[in-house]
């Protein structure tokens, strides 16, 4: 990929240039690799902090005992760039000099979904009771967690009241490639598929109750 390293780029070029086990979310590419103990892993991340120092970008990331996870976004674009994929694909490159393989389970991101009449009245109670902060409008989250741990908040305008469905549901984002697999196995379990009528950019399915959550990936979004 040519360009500035903020030069911008669409889930589908990222997707497309970045090396395994890298997944678009949203506006963030995420990856974890196995690293067997804390020792390892602190060699990885010490690698990983080198090379981001050296490209003047850096990612998330999260030192398990026996993993590393990562997260890489442009915030000042409140987008995904060319500096996250180049960082992204490099930190494969110190993963396999390490010889660690990428986790088993494809990454996922939570998100909470507030259908509301009135987002200016409702935003400050939910801002104040999970101690969140405002997002600027380009992201398309608009209430996040300080420390990036909890999952972020955004309110969905509804145009009239829905009584008969939930008003608060989850949303979570997975791979483009494995949305399928985990939405057949959430049906298999007892759910069921309330409307495709959004898909690909997201599903909405519900458990036995009625309670809703949303499958939703980077695709039809651009």
């Amino acid at each position: 990929m040519t360009g500035s390293s903020g030069t911008p780029v669409s889930a589908a070029a990222a997707t497309e240039a970045l090396s395994d086990p890298w997944r678009v979310l949203a506006d963030t590419v995420y990856a974890a690799f196995r690293t067997k103990n804390m020792v390892r892993g602190g060699e990885f991340v010490a690698r990983i902090i080198e090379a981001a120092e050296a490209a003047g970008h850096h990612p998330d990331v999260e030192l398990r005992y026996g993993s590393v996870h990562l997260a890489l976004t442009t915030h000042s674009a409140h987008r995904l760039t060319e500096a996250d994929v180049a960082l992204a694909n490099r930190i494969s490159s110190i993963a396999a000099d390490l010889d660690l393989e990428p986790a088993a389970a494809p990454p996922g991101r939570f998100e909470l979904g507030i259908d509301v009449l009135d987002a200016d009245k409702v935003r400050p109670f939910w801002k104040a009771i999970l101690g969140y902060y405002d997002e600027p409008e380009q992201t398309s989250i608009d209430l996040s967690d300080p420390a990036g741990i909890l999952p972020g908040v955004w309110f969905q305008q509804m145009d009239e009241p829905r009584s008969q469905r939930n008003r608060v549901h989850v949303d979570l984002w997975l791979p483009h490639d494995a949305v399928e697999e985990r939405m057949a196995a959430a049906i298999d379990a007892g759910g069921r598929l309330v409307t495709d009528e959004f898909a690909p950019e997201w599903w909405v399915l519900a458990d036995p109750e009625g309670n809703e959550i949303c499958l939703c990936t980077w695709r039809g979004r651009e």
